[in-house]
């Protein structure tokens, strides 16, 4: 009976504390991207404004000639001048980390003439996904964003609410579903902003090549400006 009594003794005696360990690390990140500048950019000390492509799954890795399929490196490859420095990262593969891309701008901005009141982030489907997360997480940083066929979180539509955002989806896309948008866009005008959403009625997963080939797309991109 006691031993019966000292082994449940045993069994049932919880002598853990709860403890919470935190420090401060330093993390060395690298990420390499394809840059675009703009005709004039030597003359002078004029600040550009910059645009921030994220590219989609199919295009990570370590080839950076894959990122210059789709979106604005496609138009640069293609000889198209833009009027904006143009930078363009490449994901290794998980997706885009928020941090990482953060301290990438922080390096952009400081390497080169950047306006630091109009820079612009746009990227489709796992980039519009990024688009979404990277300005939730950082939203002070951008001018305007325009993500196209991906989602985010809802609970991020207050912190973005006062950002100029453009939306874009293919209402038959069967790789990330509309409704992914919808979603954020349905959130975000229930907190008061004044987000544009574009649907192509005949459009698939492919809802980019029709926004990035539409002037009026970056007239409405580089007419926003940092509050």
């Amino acid at each position: 009976m006691i031993a019966s009594l000292l082994l449940a003794s045993f069994l049932f005696a919880d002598d853990q504390q709860a403890k919470t360990f935190e420090k401060e690390i330093k993390v060395t990140v690298k990420m390499s991207y394809l840059l675009a500048l703009p005709e004039g950019y030597e003359k002078g000390d004029k600040k550009w404004p910059l645009v921030v492509f994220l590219h989609g799954a199919g295009e990570s890795g370590t080839d950076l000639e894959k990122v210059k399929m789709h979106g604005p490196p496609k138009l640069a490859a293609n000889g198209k001048a833009l009027p904006f420095i143009l930078v363009s990262p490449q994901s290794p593969g998980r997706g885009w980390d928020p941090n990482v891309l953060d301290a990438m701008l922080e390096d952009l901005i400081t390497r080169y003439k950047v306006d630091p009141d109009r820079v612009y982030l746009t990227g489709l489907s796992m980039g519009g996904f990024g688009t979404w997360t990277w300005a939730a997480s950082h939203p002070e940083r951008f001018a305007a964003i325009a993500p196209i066929c991906g989602g985010g979180d809802l609970k991020a539509a207050e912190k973005l609410k006062a950002l100029p955002i453009w939306v874009f989806h293919g209402a038959k896309d069967n790789v990330v579903s509309i409704r992914a948008s919808e979603a954020m866009v349905d959130a975000l005008k229930a907190v008061g902003s004044g987000v544009k959403f574009t649907v192509y009625p005949e459009a698939g997963h492919d809802s980019w090549t029709e926004t990035y080939n539409n002037p009026e797309f970056f007239e409405w991109l580089l007419a926003q400006k940092r509050k």
